[in-house]
């Protein structure tokens, strides 16, 4: 999907149910137009291109806990989500790449400035997560205890799907503690910070809602494997 470009508040404020201190301060960042994939990446792209030639290391043709053609990958580490965009980089001449902390946050948010693109709580009927707790005024549901196939429920006002719950999704950046002298410009944030810890953003079907807001972010190390951890794929627009 083309995500338009514009400018959007970065972070969560600081009233918000349930918001960590690493979410903060909230600073205003420009974000250039960009693509980025409707859904996360799913088990049959990933075969796909595990069968194209390596460029850095092997790709596994079926790691996934939870097997299902149009669920999403899982139990891939960020190292190798990179190696699945390097390949696809040069099958296609198109520079995919995984998507930057403030696109992803910006294209989850799609406009609004609510703790969820749907508003100021997250439902079962809308979204994969363990329903077993709330947010808010909201109401438990079910926890479905795996993934669902991708596009299962509404997209945003982008047209993105999945971007609370289900799994959670690598970033290019290295994790820093807050956003004190964060890029405004839309770029990954790739200087300084500890640069052996990634971000993911998103949520996953076995996390509690208040982990899959817009503003939540988290650090886990690059090798790390996990049935709640996938990704999906961004491209930027050519410029004229």
């Amino acid at each position: 999907m083309r995500i338009p470009g514009g400018r959007f508040w970065m972070g969560s404020p600081a009233g918000e149910l349930e918001r960590f201190d690493y979410e903060g301060p909230q600073h205003k960042v420009e974000v250039p137009s960009f693509y980025m994939g409707k859904y996360p990446v799913t088990q049959q792209q990933w075969l796909a291109v595990s069968l194209l030639d390596n460029v850095d290391i092997e790709l596994k043709p079926d790691p996934f806990g939870f097997k299902g053609a149009d669920r999403p990958v899982e139990t891939v580490s960020w190292d190798e989500a990179v190696e699945f965009c390097k390949r696809l980089s040069r099958h296609t001449g198109c520079d995919y790449r995984l998507p930057n902390e403030a696109e992803w946050e910006y294209a989850c948010r799609a406009g609004t400035l609510t703790p969820f693109h749907y508003g100021v709580t997250l439902s079962s009927d809308v979204a994969n997560y363990n329903a077993n707790y709330t947010y808010g005024t909201g109401v438990k549901g079910t926890y479905r205890k795996q993934t669902t196939d991708v596009g299962s429920f509404p997209a945003n006002d982008f047209g993105l799907h999945d971007m609370h719950g289900n799994v959670f999704e690598w970033c290019q950046d290295h994790w820093h503690g807050d956003y004190e002298g964060a890029p405004t410009d839309g770029s990954a944030w790739l200087k300084e910070g500890n640069v052996d810890l990634r971000v993911v953003r998103g949520g996953s079907w076995d996390y509690d809602p208040g982990y899959c807001r817009s503003g939540f972010r988290f650090y886990i190390t690059p090798s790390l494997r996990d049935y709640f951890i996938g990704f999906r794929v961004s491209c930027s627009v050519p410029r004229p």
